[in-house]
């Protein structure tokens, strides 16, 4: 069984498929790959790229400066990574479903930058109504403040490629939380 498939197997809310390593027909190529795992195990996927292709599409700020999501009429669910405020009311503005918040918490994926802290993620809740998801250096001991600050979940991906068990993190993960909004 595949990582991926573990990690579908563990039932997360959503999978968000990011990779920049690899060039445009092997992204798409792993991306259908994703989406049949996440079929299999009834879990939504959202693609980073290639909005012609996929319907539920994640973006980052510069790509909406590219492709303004009023450009993807045929995207039914649309993410967008922000960083700022400003980003999210943005976001929210161009028809964003969601926005994922960071980074938090210091995390390895971005080891000489400082986090922004829940004091950042509770100002981008209170800034929109669509959902804000908190992602960067999140786990079952800093979770909790995640939903206390107002976040609608987390984005998780260090801590779900270096688990033993993605079913478990998961439940040590919404034990940590222990809230049925998460």
């Amino acid at each position: 069984m595949t990582r991926i498939e573990k990690i579908a197997a563990a039932k997360p809310d959503r999978i968000m498929f990011r990779d920049k390593e690899c060039n445009d027909k092997e992204y798409v190529k792993f991306a259908m790959k994703v989406l049949e795992i996440g079929s299999k195990y009834g879990v939504p996927c959202s693609m980073y790229f290639h909005p012609e292709i996929f319907s539920d599409i994640h973006r980052t700020m510069p790509m909406l400066q590219h492709i303004p999501l009023s450009e993807m009429n045929r995207c039914r669910f649309v993410g967008v990574s922000v960083h700022s405020v400003e980003e999210a009311i943005e976001a929210e503005r161009q028809g964003a479903d969601y926005v994922t918040a960071g980074h938090i918490f210091e995390t390895s994926c971005k080891p000489d930058l400082a986090p922004r802290g829940l004091d950042f993620l509770r100002k981008v809740c209170q800034s929109v109504k669509i959902p804000v998801y908190a992602i960067g250096g999140i786990n079952a001991d800093n979770i909790k403040s995640i939903a206390e600050a107002g976040a609608g979940g987390a984005c998780i991906m260090s801590g779900f490629m270096t688990c033993d068990d993605p079913a478990e993190f998961i439940k040590a993960l919404r034990k940590g939380a222990e809230t049925n909004e998460f």
